[in-house]
């Protein structure tokens, strides 16, 4: 499974380990992943996402799963948000 968000599709960077005498060594700095259930108000249904804790905080400020994803941009969800989101989206013009 890769380090990356599926949110926000936050991954792995690289950058330096910087010492006292000014050596650099390459290093890598892990996304904090966590792995959530989050509740879809429209489809009422349980779903449970590889989510960085920033993007934990991202889908409480915007009012939940459904609001969060309908806001975000495709290109930046992975293949099962993107499903979720078409779902949602759907569901709501049903609604509407």
């Amino acid at each position: 499974m890769s380090r990356v968000c599926e949110l926000t599709g936050k991954g792995v960077m690289t950058g330096n380990n910087v010492s006292h005498a000014n050596n650099k060594t390459r290093r890598r700095f892990l996304p904090n992943l966590c792995q959530v259930t989050l509740i879809s108000d429209a489809l009422g249904q349980r779903f449970r996402l590889r989510v960085s804790a920033h993007a934990l905080r991202s889908v409480e400020h915007r009012g939940g799963l459904d609001a969060f994803l309908l806001k975000s941009d495709e290109t930046e969800l992975s293949m099962r948000a993107r499903l979720l989101r078409r779902q949602i989206a759907k569901k709501t013009a049903e609604a509407a």
